[in-house]
């Protein structure tokens, strides 16, 4: 779906954001790109929809060259939410924001209605309808740009951060949508900090630092290594440093989340009974 082939960077000012990056995500994968902030993450996303333009290299989504195709044409297949939702948000009522795509894409007035309705009760929106975007909360303003988005169903769904903001309840629906996506077969990439996130979603994980990819594989592989991890200037999920602690006591060291360390601690209580 997304092929970049050694893209690199540089914004007007001179600061060189991207360094020689290649990547191939494919169709119905489900990516985290993870690194301290500096590191290149969401210079690199903006790319997969056209905001911004390689300074030397390619990427192609979906088989186009992008620097061939306007920002519209690649929006179309690539839906982004900003990390800062006030970036995209600027019509009077929640639901003139989710239909404003719909409407400029050339949908028909029933469709809109229709895929309106259901973006705002997916994410628990449909009280707001009416109310300005900017009289909700953060968290609440990051679930209408996301329903804006996926109200198009694009192919690729671009997060910029998107459990800023969201509480433990808001985190789960988000996970467990970003399966349906999956099962959908959209490719759906997210730029974040929230390791445990990550280790929930147990997604593929590419890992960034200075403009370059340093690493790049399963969640597991990629946040149980003490290397690689420092290397990114991330942490390790709790449940990876509780587990590093009861090593002693014969308790695998490649946990991530806490489904794995139920079976692990129902495995060990069964051997040691």
């Amino acid at each position: 779906m997304i092929e970049v082939k050694g893209v690199s960077f540089t914004y007007p000012n001179g600061v060189e954001a991207l360094r020689e990056v290649s990547l191939t995500i494919h169709d119905g994968e489900f990516v985290a790109i993870m690194g301290q902030n500096g590191a290149g993450k969401t210079t690199l996303v903006k790319q997969f929809n056209g905001l911004l333009k390689p300074t030397r290299g390619e990427i192609f989504v979906d088989g186009v060259n992008t620097r061939k195709v306007s920002v519209a044409t690649l929006a179309r297949k690539v839906g982004f939410v900003f990390q800062n939702p006030d970036h995209q948000l600027f019509c009077e009522t929640v639901e003139d924001e989710v239909a404003f795509a719909l409407r400029n894409f050339g949908f028909e007035e029933s469709t809109i209605k229709k895929r309106v309705a259901w973006a705002l009760n997916l994410l628990d929106l449909t009280e707001y309808r009416e109310t300005s975007p900017f009289m909700l909360s953060g968290g609440e303003r990051k679930r209408v740009a996301l329903a804006s988005v996926l109200a198009w169903n694009p192919k690729v769904v671009v997060l910029d951060e998107p459990t800023i903001g969201q509480d433990h309840k808001q985190k789960e629906k988000l996970r467990q949508f970003i399966v349906q996506l999956i099962a959908q077969r959209k490719t759906v990439i997210i730029v974040t900090h929230d390791v445990e996130f990550v280790a929930e979603c147990n997604s593929h994980v590419v890992l960034m630092a200075q403009g370059k990819i340093v690493a790049k594989g399963s969640a597991k592989q990629m946040l149980t290594n003490s290397a690689l991890v420092t290397q990114a200037s991330i942490v390790s999920p709790q449940i990876t440093q509780i587990f590093l602690e009861l090593a002693d006591l014969g308790m695998p060291i490649d946990l991530i989340n806490i489904h794995e360390a139920r079976e692990a601690l129902l495995n060990f209580l069964e051997v040691d009974s």
